[in-house]
């Protein structure tokens, strides 16, 4: 299968595309409730997977109930997170080789994440990406986040390109529902999650990891 329309930049998501970032917060969130004698299971986790702080809090709230100490639980997250950060967090698989192929070929890339600039620079950091994206579409930077569109019509004006020229790269299904409803290509690398119907209706392709990405980058150049 090749692309529908030649691209002209492709703009990535970062938790759980480029680094395995969910999986740590999602331990993180399963020891902070085992402190309080709760617990926090997978379906809930997998329904706070790509959104911003606010959205995920609701969520939270939802889970254990009006009332529930949100400082404190934040607090016990982070402290977990850290711990996990600290033994290193893992690029996902082939995200090194995609972003080696983009600035070999000259493709611009960005960044449109639900996380901070400061989490960007906290993950991309020790393996000096940053530098390698023309553009870091943040939290910090956003009025509406995932789903809505926003971050990646952000994405795309930053980079002087139609968003219909623009490969989107998500793991999230509100990813994908940002990327899709700004116009962009949009493929699908599951992590936490698992494409369903509505993934595969808004998603040019549902990848098995970022060496299938860019093999479907390479094959449009031939």
């Amino acid at each position: 299968m090749t692309l529908p329309r030649q691209v002209k930049a492709v703009v990535f998501d970062m938790d759980g595309l480029l680094v395995d970032t969910e999986t740590v917060i999602f331990r993180a969130m399963q020891r902070a409730a085992e402190g309080i004698g709760g617990e926090f299971p997978l379906t809930t986790f997998q329904r706070m997977v790509g959104l911003q702080d606010a959205a995920s809090d609701r969520i939270v709230l939802e889970h254990f109930g009006e009332g529930f100490d949100l400082d404190a639980w934040s607090k016990a997250v982070r402290a977990h997170a850290d711990e996990h950060r600290a033994a290193g967090v893992a690029l996902k698989t082939g995200a090194v080789e995609i972003l080696d192929y983009l600035a070999e070929t000259g493709l611009p890339c960005a960044i449109a994440t639900s996380s901070s600039l400061a989490a960007v620079h906290r993950n991309l950091g020790p393996g000096d990406l940053v530098g390698r994206f023309a553009a870091l579409i943040t939290k910090d930077a956003q009025t509406r986040g995932k789903p809505h569109p926003e971050p990646y019509l952000k994405a795309a004006e930053v980079l002087r390109l139609a968003p219909a020229d623009c490969l989107a790269l998500e793991d999230s299904h509100n990813g994908v529902r940002s990327a899709s409803s700004a116009g962009m290509m949009t493929i699908m690398v599951p992590d936490m999650l698992d494409p369903t119907e509505e993934m595969q209706s808004l998603c040019v392709r549902i990848a098995r990891d970022l060496h299938e990405v860019r093999e479907l980058l390479e094959a449009q150049r031939q």
